[in-house]
């Protein structure tokens, strides 16, 4: 294809979505969005269970999220000269590597009850997630006709929310029932004295009511936790050992999984796609790149929907506990649900490309997108809970669709280090929920959703430019001037 081709040409009746001598790639590749979902959505409960576990301030917390994805936008781009080198098989075994090493320093962080180097174990693990996020998307592109390349692409993502429902699973019915901090959360809701002592000294005539005196539960609970830290250092620290041994487990078992693909794709045989000319110099080819309206806005659109997907699904934690009064359990309950929506709606969008062109359907879910952030601020309780669940459904189809429309008719050179690019944008999902985690402990968790709206408005524009400009008036998107 080339770079003056249509954006939303018509798709040939006999263009085949994954042709035959691609399916077990297909499979085998697909397969690693699963994986990094997993990673993705195990990892956002924690900033809450971190909260209670080392006592610590949202903002500090959110740095598990800074911590996890400024590792893509260190590693995209030594990812993209590492596939330039050697191969897209090569850059995801190694992902694998480096995937498996940071999930097997939760045992060291556990043991030694130390935060920081949980951090450090997050900011290596995606370090291969950006390995594998830099080969995996353009190599699906390369994997048929380009023009199924995008449906094609939203096909394989289509399988991360799968990866990611099941990390929301295993914290849900593994790593929040087993938490001590959240029986000592029972145990207050209910008055035991086990629990309560640690906040009755202040109310000699009895416990308050926890919303009048405390403004919320979670208040009381941080409170509470604080003062045992003081007065029962070892029975907090017991607490705390228990705690992140819970949280060590599936890092140790993804390990496992992870391991096992390496091998996997160490003996099939995958397509490597070389090129018949070398690639040009680095510089020059990314020159040429950013020369390219759809390519450069792409970017900072890809880079403002992870931002917003990601304050989205980590604090709707936060919300359901401190605004409808949900037990950690409970809240991971609406996260799934969240998902499940996330996984329909990406499969209902999929087919909907077939029909409606990429940038038309891209602005219209952005657009209600905002409508629902709008609600999620304005309405109380499980209302305005719903409205941030039903902001996933406008959510599946962003991702896939932004990378397609940023890389189409990229030649290979430029596509390779054009996925970089986007990889390395993921780093919105880094710096957005450390300042939203600023704004919750400044203006409460509601308000703090202004900011992802702010998100979906940009990405709303990105949708209309390209649909009135780069679909409709190609040669604009691959100008060179």
């Amino acid at each position: 294809m080339t770079t003056t081709e249509s954006l939303s040409e018509t798709v040939p009746p006999s263009a085949s979505v994954v042709p035959k001598q691609f399916v077990l790639p297909f499979i085998l590749t697909t397969c690693c969005f699963a994986l990094w979902g997993f990673a993705n959505d195990i990892t956002n409960p924690l900033v809450k269970v971190f909260k209670e576990v080392f006592q610590i301030s949202n903002t500090q917390s959110s740095l598990v999220q800074f911590a996890f994805y400024s590792g893509y936008f260190t590693m995209a781009l030594p990812a993209a000269c590492f596939i330039r080198r050697f191969s897209y098989q090569g850059a995801i075994m190694v992902g694998f590597a480096l995937y498996a090493a940071g999930a097997l320093l939760s045992i060291p962080a556990s043991l030694y009850s130390n935060f920081w180097i949980f951090l450090v174990g997050f900011y290596i693990l995606t370090f291969g997630l950006a390995f594998l996020e830099t080969s995996c998307n353009p190599y699906i592109l390369a994997m048929g006709p380009a023009e199924t390349a995008t449906r094609r692409l939203n096909l394989a993502q289509a399988f991360n929310p799968i990866g990611s429902l099941m990390g929301m699973t295993v914290a849900s019915l593994f790593i929040a029932p087993s938490l001590e901090v959240g029986l000592f959360r029972d145990a207050i809701e209910k008055e035991d004295p086990a629990a309560v002592q640690y906040i009755q000294a202040d109310y000699p005539d009895g416990l308050p009511n926890f919303k009048e005196e405390f403004g919320t539960l979670d208040t009381a609970v941080g409170i509470g936790l604080e003062r045992m830290k003081v007065e029962s250092p070892e029975k907090f620290k017991q607490m705390q050992q228990h705690d992140l041994g819970v949280v060590r487990t599936p890092y140790v078992v993804i390990a496992a999984v992870v391991l096992f693909f390496l091998g996997l794709f160490a003996f099939n045989k995958m397509p490597t796609f070389k090129q018949e000319e070398p690639d040009a110099p680095l510089g020059q080819v990314l020159k040429r790149l950013l020369k390219k309206p759809h390519y450069r806005e792409g970017v900072i659109a890809q880079a403002v929907y992870v931002g917003a997907q990601i304050t989205c699904w980590t604090f709707i934690i936060h919300y359901g506990m401190e605004q409808v009064g949900l037990t950690l359990g409970q809240a991971q309950a609406w996260n799934i649900a969240a998902m499940f929506l996330f996984l329909i709606s990406r499969f209902i969008c999929t087919f909907l490309l077939h029909y409606i062109s990429p940038g038309k359907l891209l602005a219209i879910l952005a657009v209600a997108a905002v409508g629902f952030t709008f609600g999620t601020i304005l309405l109380p309780g499980k209302v305005g809970l719903t409205c941030l669940v039903l902001i996933s459904g406008c959510m599946s189809l962003m991702f896939p669709t932004i990378y397609g429309i940023a890389l189409k008719g990229l030649p290979a050179e430029e596509a390779k280090l054009g996925s970089a690019g986007l990889i390395m944008a993921i780093v919105g999902g880094a710096i957005l929920p450390l300042m939203q985690g600023k704004f919750i402990d400044e203006l409460g968790v509601r308000n703090s959703f202004y900011l992802p709206m702010i998100c979906f408005i940009l990405i709303a524009i990105f949708g209309i430019r390209t649909f009135l400009s780069f679909e409709k008036h190609p040669q604009e998107s691959a100008t060179m001037s």
